[in-house]
């Protein structure tokens, strides 16, 4: 029989043939021994503790027991059927219940024979019952004793084809008897462990799938998620060295007479300090010789497109055209009215481009690019199309810039077919620390962390349905003063399973309180057709309606300083960001602005939190680090789209201390050794060129 190493096929496992092995590669995506290792337990089970049915509480903990199975019965529901079990011990007798997996746990449970049995316990209808326990037969007395037991993640066809717990765990046990250690290739040498304080590679695979006490899986662990976080924050700031030393960029000296004539003529106020020191970081990277590469945060209305202008007029000081893209119709032509209307009587021609652009205009504005004649194209995903072309491209910004896929934006990066173009990123959802150093590590960022002058906080107040006259009444005196008014929902159209009000009755209801003549409301959603909505927003726009009743399509690119009032309905419905999104559409003139968030009474605890932490504050850094904390790094936008986020063990959350530890001894190692061609630090470069995402240095287009 050949030597095994960590790379053998998987099928060189005893009582693996090609159907097995070929299943465990579609459903875990295993093909070696190091693919299953890498497969960690999500829980363990010390099967010391067994519990009896008499002392058990509705407490919904995970609990052990074993029982004789009295019965078991196939129940048909109004959808699928659910098998239900009962089972006895000298104290009394439980339900067990599956919905999924009923015809092979029917199969393999047998009347009259004890099982050990692991799950939550439940209530319903005054009954206690474990759904979809874990079992195995209870006369292994030896499966009773000592050792914390591993529990992987499984699915119906594992468990059907003979590859459930208990092979996966024969599994493991026969890789570390056929895989010496030597041959567990160990990527943080000796002296760092010992700093570090952390067992080896060898040691906390054994130890993470069949740990004899917790002592010995929190080792485990410490040491697997240090390795995560260290290799994700090395690679991140090995790329950032490489690209600041090889990568040039376009080398812009001049900060030129249009630069100038427009900062002393055409910005009406004075510009915050935060604006100015961005600006000042910029004006440095693109006179340095490297590529501008920069993600620009600020919450909403703190003065980015601003910051966004001056930056393109260095460019077009310099000899070069630049665009700017936003993810949608409405945001882009809010940025090409407000830019067009600040260069008149500058010389600067600034177009437009988007999918609804056609025929004669469309070529127009297409060769006048070509020529070099428009300084400034604004648009959305209509710029990366191929026929889009500049005569001298030196400079991308892209707004929203999480809307787009990491290929789209390259291949606007592409359209400077000679040199690389300076790219700027902007966002208005604030990122998290932890989420800035890992999906953003690899550019440098810049904060606008103060609002202009003038702009009031927004005044955020939760109401429950029975608050709803009092609302209209406000709403009323708010037109009155000469205001407007949003009203949010989260759907327009009945749905069956979910108690929401939909947008055609909220419109019925609200021209019965606010009727026309008087008052004129407008609607927007995403189903209409763009010209229409367009038409609509420009009414709300230029004050012809008092309200506007919309979906979500008013979370980004609609700025009206007139509207004071924000109502978003069902807004328990909604996540964090994008609740602070839409009351960023508010408070943006003179006026005192209002955020009103209407719930009925069922709120789930989630909810409460979401809403307590927009009535509490306004500082969307902070709403974005609960926001984190709620929902977890895979959920949030922008990080499935990265691929960067590839973690089995650590998480950016509950594991933030470690993700700070591990990048500052990445950044001091890299600070000494930035190549990484000491001895020590070889396994380190070595590791990180297996790494599938270090292949491709995406931190060049952002």
């Amino acid at each position: 029989m050949p030597k095994s190493t960590l790379y053998s096929p998987i099928q060189m496992l005893s009582g693996l043939g090609p159907r097995k092995s070929e299943i465990l590669q579609k459903e875990l995506g295993v093909r070696t021994f190091f693919d299953l290792l890498q497969k960690f337990p999500f829980r363990y089970i010390d099967k010391t503790i067994i519990q009896q049915i008499s002392d058990l509480g509705n407490s919904e903990d995970y609990v052990q027991i074993i029982g004789r199975v009295v019965s078991k019965n196939l129940v048909k529901g109004k959808f699928k059927k659910r098998l239900v079990v009962k089972i006895e011990d000298k104290t009394g007798r439980l339900e067990l219940v599956w919905f999924q997996g009923v015809a092979w746990v029917e199969k393999s449970i047998v009347i009259g024979q004890a099982y050990l049995f692991y799950g939550k316990i439940n209530g319903f209808k005054g009954k206690l019952n474990i759904t979809h326990p874990d079992f195995e037969l209870a006369t292994d007395k030896k499966r009773l004793k000592g050792a914390l037991d591993p529990i992987y993640s499984s699915t119906e066809k594992l468990n059907a084809n003979g590859l459930g717990q208990k092979q996966r765990k024969k599994m493991i046990q026969e890789i570390f008897r056929l895989v010496p250690p030597s041959q567990f290739v160990e990527n943080i040498g000796l002296e760092y462990r010992q700093k570090l304080s952390i067992i080896s590679k060898y040691e906390s695979l054994r130890l993470i799938h069949f740990p004899n006490h917790v002592d010995e899986k929190e080792a485990a662990e410490k040491r697997l998620k240090f390795e995560e976080l260290f290799f994700l924050q090395l690679k991140i700031l090995f790329q950032k060295g490489l690209r600041k030393g090889k990568v040039k960029g376009i080398v812009f000296p001049e900060i030129g007479e249009k630069f100038h004539h427009y900062y002393k003529n055409k910005i009406p106020f004075e510009l915050t300090r935060a604006q100015k020191r961005v600006i000042k970081e910029i004006r440095q990277d693109m006179g340095s010789g490297f590529q501008l590469n920069r993600l620009l945060q600020g919450d909403v209305g703190s003065g980015k497109t601003m910051v966004a202008i001056l930056t393109m007029l260095i460019a077009i000081d310099n000899g070069y055209q630049c665009c700017l893209m936003a993810p949608t119709e409405i945001l882009a032509r809010q940025h090409f009215d407000s830019i067009q209307e600040s260069m008149k009587g500058t010389g600067i021609h600034v177009a437009f481009l988007s999918g609804s652009i056609k025929g004669k205009k469309r070529q127009e504005t297409l060769s006048l690019l070509k020529e070099g004649l428009i300084h400034i194209l604004i648009g959305t995903h209509a710029l990366i199309e191929k026929w889009v072309e500049f005569k001298n491209f030196g400079l991308a910004i892209i707004d929203e810039q999480h809307r787009f896929g990491v290929a789209q934006r390259a291949k606007l990066w592409q359209k400077s077919k000679d040199r690389i173009p300076h790219i700027l990123v902007m966002t208005a959802t604030p990122i998290p620390r932890t989420m800035a150093l890992t999906v953003y590590g690899d550019l440098d960022t810049s904060v606008i962390d103060e609002l202009p002058p003038g702009r009031k906080p927004i005044k955020t107040i939760h109401q429950y349905e029975n608050k709803r006259i009092e609302l209209y009444k406000f709403i009323d005196s708010e037109i009155k003063k000469g205001r407007q008014a949003y009203i949010v929902y989260p759907l327009i159209e009945e749905s069956s399973t979910l108690d929401l009000q939909n947008l055609q009755d909220g419109y019925d209801r609200l021209l019965h309180v606010f009727p026309r003549p008087d008052f004129q409301i407008s609607v927007v959603h995403g189903r209409m057709k763009a010209a229409d909505k367009a038409a609509e927003m420009e009414r709300f726009v230029k004050g012809e309606t008092h309200i506007m009743v919309a979906t979500t399509v008013i979370e980004v690119g609609v700025n009206v300083p007139n509207a004071s009032v924000m109502v978003i309905e069902n807004a328990e419905r909604f996540g964090l960001s994008q609740l602070h999104q839409l009351r960023g559409r508010v408070g943006r003139g003179a006026d005192k602005a209002y955020c009103i968030l209407m719930t009925s009474f069922k709120v789930s605890k989630e909810g409460k939190e979401r809403l307590s932490t927009m009535v509490r504050t306004n500082d969307g850094f902070e709403i974005a680090e609960v926001d984190l904390k709620l929902r977890g790094p895979g959920d949030i936008e922008g990080t499935q789209q990265s691929g960067i986020l590839e973690l089995k063990l650590a998480n950016i959350v509950k594991d933030q201390s470690l993700l700070m530890y591990s990048r500052t001894f990445a950044t001091n190692i890299l600070r000494d050794d930035p190549s990484l061609e000491k001895e020590q630090n070889k396994p380190f470069l070595d590791y990180l060129k297996t790494m599938k995402s270090f292949q491709k240095d995406w931190g060049r287009i952002s």
